[in-house]
């Protein structure tokens, strides 16, 4: 896809975090942009954020868990939009617990969201995607899709099983409709606020802390104070948004953002079975590389 001027982008998970600063960065290089999430008030400021830029903007209040607004959503974007050119099926949640602790209620929760609304989105925007000369499909996994820690069951569940559905499906547009593009994204650490929303009670948030000396160093003492540390150590989303359209321009399948990310992937090709015993000689050292300041493009 060489440019996204008068392309039109829907956007999940918009209200914050990468989805916030795709659609600024989408409608900063022309693109109308339709805004979703399931928080009305920090939708309505991404929306505010939006105004500056001479494109169309719509949003929707929406829980993409929700099948039947899912299925209404095309529809709604047509008729505000005329078309549909991109869609980004950013959303997502978790929750820390061990699988043996976990309400179940959590896990349907998550799973609703992270796999299920990928799943019902793509299903229905294809058709409406799939005449396009140029078009894309952005689903978000995590590197969390390729190796795996303990507390985090459904999280992993759903995001390798965003991975093998996204994968699988590319395979089917390059057979079938290769001007509908088909992308993977894997973020590393971002500061957003996953962390902070998380699903868990008090006993399991001290469950699900680690025990290696190298982690708990500087290991934080409640939920509320793990949301921080980790919106604030991590990237900030607003270069993870560049580089996730930088990846679309190029049609990369696979769009892994930061260094985290790529070198805990390297880690599990090159140890499939011992990768976690790597991750002591680098982990310590990434926060010196991430990057924690906004675009200087981004106001």
């Amino acid at each position: 896809m060489k440019t996204f001027r008068e392309k039109v982008a829907v956007i999940t998970g918009a209200g914050s975090g990468m989805g916030r600063y795709l659609a600024i960065l989408l409608a900063k290089d022309g693109a109308d942009v339709c805004v979703c999430d399931v928080n009305e008030q920090t939708l309505n400021e991404t929306v505010g954020m939006l105004r500056k830029y001479n494109v169309s903007v719509s949003s929707h209040l929406l829980d993409v868990s929700d099948k039947e607004s899912i299925e209404a959503l095309p529809q709604k974007v047509i008729d505000q939009h005329g078309k549909v050119d991109l869609v980004f099926n950013n959303a997502g949640v978790t929750t820390g617990a061990h699988f043996k602790d976990m309400d179940e209620n959590n896990w349907d929760w998550v799973m609703g969201i992270n796999f299920d609304g990928v799943v019902n989105s793509t299903r229905a925007f294809i058709p409406h995607l799939i005449n396009n000369t140029e078009a894309a499909i952005v689903n978000t996994s995590s590197i969390f899709g390729m190796v795996t820690v303990p507390g985090q069951t459904v999280y992993h569940a759903t995001k390798f099983a965003v991975r093998g559905f996204t994968e699988s499906l590319a395979l089917e547009m390059a057979q079938t409709n290769p001007n509908l593009q088909i992308h993977c994204v894997h973020p590393g650490h971002i500061g957003t606020n996953i962390a902070a929303t998380a699903r868990m009670s008090d006993e399991d948030f001290e469950s699900t802390q680690p025990r290696s000396s190298i982690f708990t160093k500087n290991a934080p003492k409640t939920q509320q104070e793990m949301g921080e540390l980790f919106r604030e150590g991590g990237m900030h989303p607003s270069k993870a948004a560049q580089i996730i359209l930088n990846g679309v321009k190029k049609n990369k399948s696979r769009i892994f953002i930061g260094l985290d990310a790529k070198l805990l992937d390297l880690s599990q090709r090159l140890f499939p079975k011992h990768y976690h015993k790597t991750w002591l000689f680098f982990i310590p050292f990434l926060t010196l590389f991430r990057n924690k300041k906004p675009l200087k493009t981004i106001d």
